[in-house]
């Protein structure tokens, strides 16, 4: 089973500096860099590192996956943030809970027993709550944090569950004229297929740097229709 690491940049060049001297080489099989098109010298960065890079042409984190797509080569996709919310050292814990037990999915809760989130704000955690909570109660799930990038999974999810389809996503970012990611869709539809899914507990920190990109009032009623459509379609 060969891990890619997929991280996804935009403008973190403090959070690179500080975060990637922390992965070690032996954690990964593929470790691609998705670039949303920087101006602060991540680009510069990544490649004097000699990281593989690929800097995308649409905006936005679902196009930043759908882009990286054909470049990545391993059999598992972890998603990790570089702004510091993600802590590197969880990562083999991650990748050895997916083999181990033969997940299709696991995740680095923010909100599992032992985990907090020191970069959430009032309005961020009711609303990460709130999602996980409807996403558990009319989809099946029995999530602590359904909204995490922090996770990995099996590729084939990506095709096997239309989240490359942008028909998945077309009429709700349309309507609140927005761009969104796929991990709401991903947690949702691994629950209503009942897949096998685990969590494992990690803290969120302050992120290093950057500007949060957060579009909290679209974003959130994007994911909270995708929250009720699904109730009627998607088998």
């Amino acid at each position: 089973m060969k891990v890619t690491l997929l991280i996804p940049t935009l403008n973190e060049i403090d959070g690179m500096k500080e975060i990637m001297p922390k992965i070690h080489k032996d954690w990964y099989d593929q470790l691609l860099i998705i670039d949303g098109q920087s101006t602060d010298g991540t680009i510069e960065y990544c490649k004097e590192k000699g990281y593989e890079i690929v800097v995308q042409q649409k905006k936005g984190m679902r196009n930043a996956y759908m882009e990286a797509l054909p470049h990545v080569t391993g059999d598992v996709v972890l998603t990790f943030s570089p702004d510091g919310n993600s802590i590197p050292e969880l990562i083999p814990e991650c990748i050895a809970k997916l083999k181990e037990g033969n997940y299709d999915m696991v995740i680095v809760s923010r909100y599992a027993e032992g985990a907090k989130s020191y970069d959430d704000d009032a309005i961020t955690a009711f609303g990460n709550k709130m999602f996980t909570t409807f996403i558990n109660w009319f989809h099946g799930g029995h999530y602590t944090d359904a909204m995490v990038i922090y996770r990995a999974y099996r590729k084939s999810l990506i095709t096997e569950l239309d989240l490359d389809k942008d028909a998945s996503y077309a009429f709700e970012e349309k309507l609140f004229r927005t761009n969104i990611s796929i991990e709401p869709l991903l947690s949702i539809r691994c629950a209503k297929r009942k897949l096998k899914v685990a969590e494992i507990p990690g803290d969120e920190p302050a992120r290093e740097g950057g500007e949060r990109k957060l579009q909290v009032l679209r974003w959130g009623a994007a994911y909270m229709f995708e929250v009720f459509r699904e109730i009627f379609v998607w088998k």
